[in-house]
């Protein structure tokens, strides 16, 4: 029964970025937080361009609200809209830009390089880019561009890592983009310095050097 809960909760909030991706795309999705408070349910929405989202007088995000609470089955949901800082450290964000620049004719190859420089030039501690389908035949394959560190699985990838994806739809077929990066205020759990110590001193307030 727990476990059936669960995937509920899970298949509603994937339904929700999908309906996010599909309602803010000229806003600059960039991604979204649920909490559940004692009042409804917080939802923060990350975008791009914050004004074109909320509308005049608030009517954009009064009709979203609305749509939520319809066709999503939220309690009593609050959005809450941010501007992202910085698009090159959002994952969604760049790998919706990267999906465009598909979309409008740019080689995968060229497209994938140039969106992995713009990501780690603004300070990215490592990024990885998944292109995958019909890029240059009848058959699906998959292409990878890696830079600086990463991390696969276990609680840090779930942690420190920030995940997008988008859809490139071209006449061949359509071509997945998945965004992975680390920015760089992550605290990585095996980084570590070495520290000097400090020199010991005795009750006299000398040092162990100097006596």
């Amino acid at each position: 029964m727990i476990e059936r809960t669960f995937v509920e909760e899970g298949l509603k909030k994937v339904k929700l970025n999908e309906y996010f991706v599909k309602e803010l795309d000229r806003g600059g999705y960039g991604g979204m937080e649920i909490k559940r408070t004692p009042m409804g349910t917080q939802i923060t929405v990350y975008v791009e361009r914050p004004g074109m989202v909320i509308g005049k007088d608030g009517k954009t995000i009064r009709r979203i609200t609305k749509e939520v609470v319809d066709a999503h089955d939220f309690d009593n949901p609050q959005i809450d809209v941010q501007q992202v800082d910085l698009s090159e450290l959002n994952a969604q964000l760049m790998a919706s830009k990267l999906a465009k620049l598909i979309e409008r004719g740019w080689h995968f190859r060229r497209a994938g390089r140039s969106t992995l420089r713009r990501i780690m030039d603004a300070g990215a501690l490592g990024c990885e880019i998944t292109v995958s389908g019909k890029l240059t035949g009848p058959r699906s394959r998959t292409e990878k561009f890696v830079a600086g560190y990463i991390k696969h699985c276990g609680e840090p990838a779930q942690e420190i890592v920030d995940e997008g994806f988008a859809v490139a739809k071209k006449k061949a077929g359509v071509i997945g983009v998945k965004v992975r990066l680390i920015r760089p205020d992550a605290k990585i759990p095996d980084r570590f310095m070495m520290v000097k110590p400090e020199p010991e001193e005795h009750e006299e307030g000398v040092s162990a050097e100097e006596a």
